[in-house]
């Protein structure tokens, strides 16, 4: 009788040489993204709350937010906040983006494999399509 049993696939874990190699699947390429896009809109609260501070205080206090951004704030050149800007972008549109994932895939009980494949597919899509349009309206190309 133990002749005819199938012997069952033994899972390791991933030894530290076979990282490159291993391929993740969009699931939990977005499931590690949503992770670093929390991580990152949190490290930049600080900067949101002088974001919103100087755009809304008054005139004066916008007009110096504004040209923060093109002249720059003491040695941190316009370039650079523009970029930080626009990593808080990413961050938020793909976090948002995960979240709608999760909740849609909550309210229809859409948790195969395939649907979770295509959901991550659309959601990395839709976030890198919104970023990279967001960013050309930050860097001033349209």
């Amino acid at each position: 009788m133990a002749d005819t049993l199938k012997t069952r696939p033994v899972y390791r874990n991933i030894h530290v040489t076979q990282i490159l190699k291993y391929r993740l699947p969009p699931a939990g390429i977005v499931s590690i993204l949503h992770r670093i896009s929390g991580v990152i809109m949190f490290l930049l609260l600080p900067f949101v709350i002088w974001m919103f501070d100087a755009s809304v205080t008054s005139e004066i206090s916008y007009d110096g937010f504004a040209s923060a951004f093109s002249a720059g704030i003491g040695f941190v050149p316009g370039w650079f906040l523009k970029l930080v800007s626009l990593a808080l972008i990413w961050a938020y549109l793909l976090h948002f983006t995960a979240g709608v994932r999760h909740l849609w895939m909550d309210a229809t009980h859409a948790v195969t494999k395939g649907a979770g494949h295509h959901s991550a597919v659309a959601t990395l899509a839709i976030s890198s399509i919104l970023t990279v349009l967001l960013g050309a309206k930050l860097f001033g190309l349209y």
